[in-house]
């Protein structure tokens, strides 16, 4: 049994940066969901409204956990070959994210005053050009804190993805752990890490609220 080495600071590290790219896949794919779903719960269309609206329920009323042994595991039960362990781990957590994005991006759109959405509606405006040149700015300054916030979530909840035998940071640590067993300076180590992800975006997300004033608009 040896101790904690830069062998093991460095295998901590190379997993952090899966840890980045596997929360990169994360946000853009479940933003990209995400205001698909965020657009449908506001349509006029009350058939794509009650999709979006009983999509979200489902997806936040479900544990991140469950959806990865859903997918992982599931596709072996309809007949395919077990997926990826990262490829299951980026669809269960975009999944996961599209459902908590889309419905803080509605929030905001909602909250664009509706003096504004009448203002569009007197110029002639198409829906299309009402959303893109009039309200989405606007949604757009109120959504950015919360985005920012969330995807501070985003990077902790990596740490489930081990269930499906990703190797994140987390799971980098319980590895090294097994072998050497010193728990306290590696998971210091591993807690270093993830403070150094998240605390800038955590910065980043009060200096966006703060220098976009929402909170005073």
């Amino acid at each position: 049994m040896g101790t904690f080495s830069s062998t093991h600071f460095l295998f901590l590290a190379v997993a952090a940066l899966w840890t980045v790219a596997l929360t990169a896949i994360a946000f853009i794919g479940g933003g990209l969901a995400g205001f698909a779903v965020a657009l449908a719960r506001i349509s006029g269309n009350r058939i794509l409204r009650g999709i979006a609206i009983v999509y979200i329920q489902i997806i936040q009323g479900t544990p991140l956990l469950i959806l990865l042994f859903l997918i992982y595991f599931g596709v072996a039960v309809i007949g395919f070959k077990t997926v990826p362990a990262l490829l299951a781990a980026g669809v269960g957590l975009t999944v996961y994210s599209s459902g908590f994005l889309a419905e803080i991006w509605r929030g905001c759109i909602q909250a664009v005053p509706k003096t504004q959405w009448e203002a569009a509606e007197c110029l002639a405006l198409t829906r299309w050009q009402r959303m893109t040149r009039v309200i989405l700015p606007q949604a757009l300054r109120m959504a950015t804190a919360p985005t920012v916030g969330f995807l501070v979530q985003i990077v902790k909840n990596t740490s489930l993805a081990s269930v499906v035998g990703f190797v994140e940071l987390a799971q980098a640590g319980k590895l090294i752990n097994n072998s050497i067993f010193e728990p306290f300076t590696i998971f210091i180590v591993v807690a270093g890490f993830y403070f150094a992800i998240c605390y800038p975006l955590s910065l980043w997300s009060r200096s966006l609220e703060r220098k976009l004033n929402v909170s005073h608009r």
